[in-house]
């Protein structure tokens, strides 16, 4: 039985992933959140992952076999709080459980990691792949970027380190009706607001990195619904957003029958390394 320490208990996301381990009783869970965690089958520690002197509370529970790494400020935060937690944090959380022998880390990186957050962002392609890089203004996806940077550099240092980088969509409840995109105006976090994942399938893919075999390396892989949550096909919606610069995107893709809703963000990858498809429907049709 591995030992899992998830952080973020408290949160939407990491509760209803810390509960499903439990239920599961695969693994020995471990829940690390700055408010205490009530789950039946879990050990609860409540403190900061960012704050060095938090950490040592984990050293009385033995080792670490994986960590899924959910805690973070998001969207909206401060430059200054998004280097400080998601970056500076992070590095000091991984360091720490290499130094006490964990090899598997599984991290919610962030769709935003390519700066879509913005109006003026612009997709080099479409759909973007998995390592589309980072053309944030605004500060939040650019500490997503850079704590994927902090895994490619520990990797570097340790090639026996297995790190799977999820770049986590916007994540809604299962049962929340959700209104397709219109064409129109492009909104701040415009790529966010169609490219969606359930919670339950959001729990299936964190699970299935966990369960993943060990990979030495560093992945990095999107993770969002299987349809964007568009009225419209989507370069329909692209052409009223970006105008004539549209014109410079491929939207071949798309063209295809059966093709015209797809995610703006790849998900052939994530299949192939984790063999994780979304199965709950964005829109319910």
């Amino acid at each position: 039985m591995s030992r899992i320490l998830v952080t973020g208990t408290s949160g939407f996301i990491g509760g209803a992933l810390a509960k499903a381990v439990a239920d599961d009783g695969a693994h020995e869970l471990i829940c690390l959140s700055r408010k205490p965690t009530d789950i039946v089958g879990g050990t609860s520690i409540a403190g900061d992952f960012s704050v060095p002197n938090a950490l040592r509370k984990l050293d009385r529970l033995g080792g670490i076999d994986v960590l899924v790494h959910l805690a973070a400020v998001t969207g909206g935060c401060s430059e200054e709080e998004g280097l400080r937690v998601n970056v500076a944090g992070t590095h000091h959380l991984l360091r720490y459980l290499i130094e006490r022998g964990c090899r598997k880390f599984v991290l919610a990186s962030s769709i935003a990691a390519v700066g879509m957050q913005s109006v003026d962002f612009r997709p080099l392609q479409l759909p973007m792949p998995d390592e589309h890089p980072c053309l944030d203004r605004d500060g939040y996806g650019f500490t997503k970027y850079l704590m994927e940077e902090v895994t490619r550099y520990l990797s570097r240092q340790n090639e026996r380190l297995d790190f799977i980088n999820l770049r986590l969509a916007s994540i809604a409840p299962d049962d929340r009706t959700l209104t397709p995109l219109e064409p129109g105006p492009i909104p701040l976090w415009g790529m966010g607001r169609i490219s969606i994942l359930r919670l339950s399938d959001t729990v299936r893919c964190l699970l299935a990195a966990v369960e993943a075999p060990l990979k030495p390396g560093v992945r990095i892989l999107n993770a969002v619904g299987s349809q964007a949550c568009v009225a419209v096909p989507v370069p329909e919606l692209i052409r009223t957003w970006y105008g004539s610069e549209a014109e410079e995107l491929d939207f071949s893709h798309y063209e295809r029958p059966g093709h015209e809703k797809d995610p703006v963000y790849d998900i052939s990858r994530i299949e192939q390394e984790l063999g994780f498809v979304p199965q709950m429907p964005i829109l319910g049709d």
